[in-house]
């Protein structure tokens, strides 16, 4: 029994690779403007949803410095725990939709929260 031939070849892989970089070319265009902005413009919190010396919180912290260099802001580390999480998240979810509050959570807990509790203070 012989393979089938493939028929699409040539023309189908220009279109498509250049399709692509169509949409890569679109995706610079509209981010250069976001560049430009200034941010951090004020000091970033990192919020942390558990304990204070747990391998989040030490994540975290190194992160803060990082950051703290690079931007040339002041990023704060602020635990807030209980729950599994979900406190922490829920005042993320309720602070000022400005970028400068941020969650350092971890997937298990933020993806099964919605499971485990089902009056969430927050969307999921």
């Amino acid at each position: 029994m012989k393979p089938l031939a493939h028929t699409t070849r040539g023309l189908p892989r220009i279109l498509t690779a250049l399709t692509a970089i169509a949409a890569l070319s679109l995706g610079a265009l509209t981010a250069a403007p976001a560049a430009a902005q200034s941010y951090p413009s004020k000091t970033v919190r990192i919020v942390v949803p558990f304990p204070p010396g747990g391998s989040t919180d030490l994540l975290a912290r190194r992160l803060s410095d990082r950051l703290s260099e690079k931007w040339k802001q002041t990023v704060i580390v602020e635990n807030r725990a209980g729950a599994g999480g979900t406190v922490g998240a829920d005042h993320v979810s309720k602070s000022e939709p400005d970028g400068h509050t941020l969650l350092l959570g971890v997937t298990g807990s933020n993806g099964i929260a919605g499971s485990l509790y089902p009056n969430l203070p927050y969307d999921m």
